[in-house]
């Protein structure tokens, strides 16, 4: 992975936790929340997508997959917080 890889993984990952804190709680988290929500979601989506066969593909796909899988992440965490 060079440098340019993670700066884009890192942005993927800003982006797509801001669009799932606007999602669901309707604001985000700030830039270093939304980029641990998003990181966490990208590895929770590419694994979810993997088992459900759903092929994604360039950064918009890339962008889709973790922001499911940050607001699933949000809502699992919702469900923990509840209870």
């Amino acid at each position: 992975m060079t440098i340019t890889d993670l700066i884009i993984f890192i942005i993927i990952g800003a982006l797509a936790g801001w669009l799932a804190g606007v999602i669901m709680k309707g604001r985000g988290f700030g830039l270093f929340g939304n980029i641990l929500v998003g990181i966490v979601g990208a590895v929770l989506g590419s694994f979810l997508f993997g088992l459900l066969n759903i092929i994604t593909g360039g950064l918009l796909g890339s962008i889709l997959m973790a922001t499911v899988g940050a607001v699933i992440l949000l809502a699992v965490i919702g469900v923990v917080k509840k209870a």
